[in-house]
């Protein structure tokens, strides 16, 4: 079975490897995370490892979630996720812990929610050249897009064409990302590159 984890993005910093090569890497705190429920295939119709991350107030617990933690015997936890890669074998109240799970070398996947940017024009969404690119753009106003749409046939705007709209706050994974260091004590855990989302933001790391 697969091995996956919960944690946070803390920030980006410089990593120094044994020769002085200077590598850019993410932060990320990694757990603990307590194991809240098993889903078997013969109860529930599918097999999935809930688990929990980060600390919540039991004040901000209503009484259905509160049940659902006391039944696994754990302290209620900021965020709950299912993974169907992780072993049915666990049980409630198992601690999954950064140290166990990953080591130096390791390659990951990281899922976040990417960083909203707002209600943003085509430029910054799409990268249109605007005026002087030669392509897209308008003559007389420097960001606007230009004409959208078609002529007598068939007198509509296509699906999905580029304009202006929301960007960002999405779903993001970034595959094949590698370990450069595990630090069990503090649950730290170092990735080379860039990661989904902003400081502070909820990650959901598989080993590969």
């Amino acid at each position: 079975m697969g091995v996956a984890i919960l944690g946070k993005k803390l920030g980006m910093t410089s990593y120094f490897t044994e020769k002085g090569e200077q590598i850019p890497v993410t932060v990320i705190e990694a757990g603990p995370c307590p194991v809240v429920k098993v889903n078997t295939l013969e109860r529930d119709g599918y097999e999935s490892v809930q688990i929990g991350f980060g600390v919540r107030s039991p004040k901000r617990v209503n009484k259905p979630e509160m049940g659902h933690f006391k039944k696994a015997g754990v302290s209620p936890t900021a965020f709950l996720k299912e993974f169907r890669v992780l072993d049915t074998s666990l049980k409630p109240g198992d601690v999954l812990k950064v140290g166990d799970l990953f080591k130096k070398g390791d390659k990951v996947k990281i899922s976040g929610t990417s960083k909203g940017r707002g209600f943003q024009g085509v430029v910054k969404r799409h990268h249109f050249g605007g005026v002087g690119m030669t392509t897209h753009g308008q003559s007389d106003r420097v960001r606007a897009p230009g004409s959208i749409g078609s002529s007598s046939f068939p007198s509509r705007v296509f699906k999905g064409m580029r304009m202006a709209g929301r960007m960002g706050g999405k779903r993001v994974t970034v595959r094949n990302l590698e370990v450069v260091e595990v630090i069990p004590e503090e649950n730290l855990m170092l990735v080379k590159g860039g990661v989904p989302g902003p400081v502070n933001g909820l990650l959901e790391i598989v080993k590969l």
